[in-house]
């Protein structure tokens, strides 16, 4: 006769809560169905954005323009901006661009496209990391904690170098972690330095020599906390250095052969004269980056003592498998605090600071916000809530300050428009705080963090996406249609006085510089045929040169205008669009 079923009593605990109906599939504590559906709302938020915003300058226009100069003259080596020689940084992030051009065609969401993977690449190799060393649970909220820290998923979202130096200098961090557990097999650990060795020869592509400096100081901070010496002979260094160099001399080297000027502009110019003195005009106090790393980290302060506490107790350290590569454990948590804080440090000391500057540091703080997070109890955690509500409430009632704001190249009606989307942001934070709140109570401690980390990431996707209110009218769309019906291919577009660093993406078509060279000033001593040096020059070329159209500040145009005639063809408070022949249908 056929065995009767067992009965519950006596089934093993798995089996009992899978034939349970509240006891789905889970996933580092989490029901996969909700995992999937968290990925997805992941996923529309980080990619579904990436083309719902105008191009801002300096930054956004400039590597968007550059990457498009670079696809339509077929020459990846010698970078261009606005037709003229632009050393100022490595190519790696305007290759990736120029790539999505040629994928998908020019657009605002390509032109992001890069630092949105890079930002991801970031996200997935800290998981990796952190659920290595700490744990399934801690690698999924080291994901979420990155993935909403407002500084990291912003500077996703804005195409510049340093969200792409800081998601691939994530993956040499994680790379490194990964090669240095315990667990991992001889082969492994070689391929995984390898890896962390490609990731830094990238790096020195993106960035330059900061890519192998910041990796290099925390390995330094590191074996000076800990003396773990050994660590330097499991770095399969001979190897990695020659794989690094494979990938990053060849670019180097032609550019150098090709131009002559290169070497000594980039190396003394870009690197030592940027760091060690303000010649560069982004100079700031010591202090500068530490509200940046706050604003920046916002949502998870609260765990901040928590992370301190990891770091004190070595978390990570004592493993099951005890070590067979040396006498002294490797320690994950000393190694992403070494490389938080000799990143700080490096940048606090320097002579040219900018906010990006600090990015590579988040990874670090969100490992080990994800160890401490998964040590984290309810009370605790529930304490974290309720500080942020607290902060959500005070940035609402203070966000109609955002609607007082007036400022040279910002109206006050901009910044009106732009208050109701600050209010819109900080309302999400209360309500997805709120939600956290009562999924603590429902759902427990996972579903809560997990419903936290989305309502923050949603509510700044939010404020940023408001920020198309000034966005849009500072990028010159408006003008682009206009200009376009007039401005023909080769004919000159001038810019007098002023480097407008989107309408060139916008058009197409590239400025020449007139009067003042801006950032553009070493491109125009190496080929001085390529602009006008004076406002003289250009009246002459104005007056007896081949049709043009120019774009000046209202002051320019103002005192222009009654030297030469100039035709308006479109303007904003920004800027003038003009020609020097009639234009149909405007008067």
């Amino acid at each position: 006769m056929p065995s009767s079923p067992a009965s519950p009593a006596v089934l093993p605990q798995a089996e009992r809560l899978a034939a349970r109906p509240d006891h789905a599939v889970r996933v580092a504590g989490i029901p996969a169905v909700a995992l999937a559906l968290a990925l997805l709302a992941f996923a529309l938020l980080w990619f579904g954005t990436l083309g719902a915003r105008h191009l801002l300058g300096p930054d956004e226009g400039r590597y968007a323009e550059i990457a498009r100069e670079m696809l339509a003259t077929g020459d990846w080596v010698t970078i261009r901006y606005d037709g003229l020689k632009y050393f100022e940084k490595p190519p790696f992030h305007m290759w990736v661009t120029a790539v999505s051009y040629a994928l998908f065609g020019i657009g605002e969401w390509q032109a992001r496209l890069c630092v949105a993977l890079a930002g991801l690449a970031g996200v997935a190799a800290s998981m990796l990391a952190a659920a290595r060393w700490f744990g399934a649970r801690a690698g999924w909220l080291a994901g979420l904690v990155l993935a909403s820290a407002p500084m990291w998923n912003a500077a996703a979202h804005f195409n510049t170098l340093d969200m792409t130096l800081s998601g691939v200098l994530a993956c040499a961090l994680a790379s490194m972690l990964l090669a240095q557990h315990p667990r991992t097999t001889p082969t492994a650990r070689r391929n995984w330095m390898l890896a962390c060795w490609t990731a830094m020869g990238i790096a020195l592509l993106t960035k330059g020599l900061v890519g192998v400096v910041l990796p290099g100081l925390a390995l330094v901070a590191y074996t000076c906390v800990t003396r773990d010496l050994a660590l330097w002979r499991r770095l399969h260094a001979l190897a990695g250095i020659a794989l690094m160099l494979l990938v990053a001399v060849p670019w180097y080297w032609l550019v150098a052969r090709r131009n002559p000027e290169f070497l000594h502009f980039f190396f003394v110019h870009e690197h030592w004269q940027r760091y060690t003195s303000t010649v560069h005009a982004r100079q700031g106090p010591p202090w500068y980056f530490v509200p940046l790393v706050l604003g920046g980290f916002m949502p998870w302060l609260g765990v901040l003592p928590a992370m301190v506490r990891t770091v004190r107790h070595r978390a990570g350290t004592s493993v099951t498998t005890p070590m067979t590569i040396g006498p002294a454990p490797f320690q994950p948590a000393q190694m992403c605090a070494a490389w938080a804080l000799s990143i700080f440090a490096f940048f606090s000391l320097s002579g040219s600071k900018l906010p990006g500057y600090i990015l590579p540091l988040f990874p670090a703080l969100a490992i080990l916000a994800g160890a401490a997070l998964a040590q984290t109890g309810a009370p605790a955690w529930r304490t974290q809530l309720w500080a942020m509500l607290a902060i959500g409430a005070l940035g609402l009632l203070a966000s109609p300050v955002v609607a007082t704001l007036d400022s040279n190249n910002t109206p006050n009606l901009l910044y009106r428009a732009y208050a109701v989307w600050v209010a819109t942001a900080f309302a999400l934070v209360c309500a997805g705080t709120l939600a956290a709140l009562w999924l603590l109570r429902r759902r427990g401690r996972m579903a809560s963090i997990t419903a936290y980390a989305l309502g923050m990431l949603l509510a700044f996707t939010v404020a940023l996406l408001g920020h198309e209110a000034i966005g849009r009218p500072a990028s010159g769309i408006a003008l682009a249609a206009p200009i376009e019906r007039v401005l023909r291919p080769g004919m000159p577009l001038y810019g007098v006085g002023m480097l407008d660093h989107t309408l060139p993406f916008y058009l197409r078509h590239p400025l020449t510089m007139v009067a003042q060279p801006d950032e553009l000033a070493f491109g125009t001593e190496q080929e001085p045929q390529k602009w006008l040096p004076t406002i003289d020059a250009f009246v002459d070329a104005w007056q007896h040169g081949p049709r043009a159209v120019a774009l000046l500040s209202p002051r320019m145009f103002a005192e222009l205008s009654a030297r030469v005639p100039m035709h308006v063809i479109a303007r904003d408070w920004r800027r003038v669009a003009v020609a020097n022949f009639p234009v149909a249908g405007v008067r």
